[in-house]
């Protein structure tokens, strides 16, 4: 059987507001055309993923007042250091903060992309989100 049939079978019984949106916006094919591509929905899943810990909000919550030393970020989320390095490095590896090195010192601030997401969290987005339920 055709895939492309079934579907239309499928179509067939739609509800009279789905179907005249539906068609406003092309039908099947003009809704594809609006999605993202599936790299960018790939990488939104990893950073959702990333920032689905507390922690790591909370870390990124810190960074947007200012840029940390881990001794600080340490004192603040009170875990121990293997816990943390872990979350340090989830964040880093997903681009969201980045580490530079002063002396003996490894400073924490956030990236471009981390600002965006930190941000979002100060406006209260976030939790926006969490509501629609």
């Amino acid at each position: 059987m055709d895939e492309g049939h079934g579907a239309d079978r499928r179509l067939q019984t739609l509800p009279p507001e789905v179907e005249e949106s539906l068609c406003r916006c092309g039908g099947i094919a003009g809704l594809t055309e609006r999605l993202p591509e599936n790299e960018v929905l790939s990488r939104q899943s990893a950073v959702f993923r990333t920032l689905a810990d507390p922690l790591r909000l909370k870390i990124l919550a810190m960074l947007f007042v200012q840029p940390l030393c881990v001794c600080v970020i340490k004192a603040v989320l009170d875990i121990a250091d293997s816990r943390l390095s872990y979350h340090l490095g989830v964040l880093k590896k997903e681009g969201l903060i980045a580490g530079e090195a002063q002396g003996n010192w490894i400073i924490y601030r956030l990236t471009a992309d981390g600002e965006t997401w930190a941000q979002r969290l100060a406006d209260g987005t976030a939790d926006k989100l969490g509501e629609r339920q």
